[in-house]
């Protein structure tokens, strides 16, 4: 006679504690994602509920929304979206990890947190130029010394430069050199993407209820 063992569900909520501080979104505990890097303010913590990724200390819901308030007044609001193949791929070398940000929002954590003010996501809807744009730089980051080389030198992100002189030489030469490559590689990432809600930058229009 055989007996069948079954392997316990441990809740999310086991895991909270000083080290795995709560969501900002959704209150379930965060979790270790990166470790940090120069170029940010901490290491990176993500929820593995709602998606959202929080850069260093987390100071709560408020400071979230108004980091996705000021997203909203400079583009509409649009977010690289934490949830994408983009950022699944990259890892550390992720475009949307750009010096300063804090919240690395997805659509379900941005749901949970305008539903505090009694707001709803009326529409998210995948960005396919932004978002080829930020893949396409993704792949680029993960053959040079910098960061978002490219994407900054067309005045479209905020670049990080590497140490030394010959590092930004070689940066410049493979972000020109590996464009068309890394192109052909974004296109199909990006398309699956864009089909499976997994695209890199999300524009998501508010309504109150």
């Amino acid at each position: 006679m055989s007996t069948s063992q079954h392997t316990p569900v441990v809740p999310l909520e086991a895991g909270a504690g000083p080290e795995n501080p709560p969501c900002p979104a959704c209150g379930e505990p965060l979790f270790g994602w990166l470790a940090q890097r120069p170029r940010l303010r901490g290491p990176v913590s993500r929820c593995e509920s709602c998606g959202l990724g929080v850069v260093g200390d987390s100071a709560g819901p408020e400071e979230a929304l108004r980091e996705l308030d000021r997203l909203a007044a400079a583009a509409g609001p649009r977010f690289p979206n934490r949830a994408s193949y983009a950022s699944s791929l990259g890892s550390a070398g992720w475009a949307g990890l750009e010096p300063g940000c804090r919240y690395l929002f997805t659509v379900e954590s941005v749901r949970r947190l305008v539903a505090r003010r009694d707001q709803v996501v009326k529409s998210a809807r995948w960005a396919p130029a932004a978002s080829l744009a930020a893949t396409w730089q993704t792949i680029l980051n993960s053959v040079t010394f910098g960061h978002n080389v490219a994407l900054g030198a067309l005045g479209k992100a905020q670049a990080t430069l590497a140490a030394r002189p010959w590092q930004r030489r070689i940066d410049a030469l493979a972000s020109i050199v590996l464009a068309v490559p890394a192109l052909a590689i974004a296109l199909p990432i990006e398309l699956a993407g864009g089909a499976f809600r997994r695209g890199a930058v999300v524009a998501v229009r508010f309504e109150l209820l």
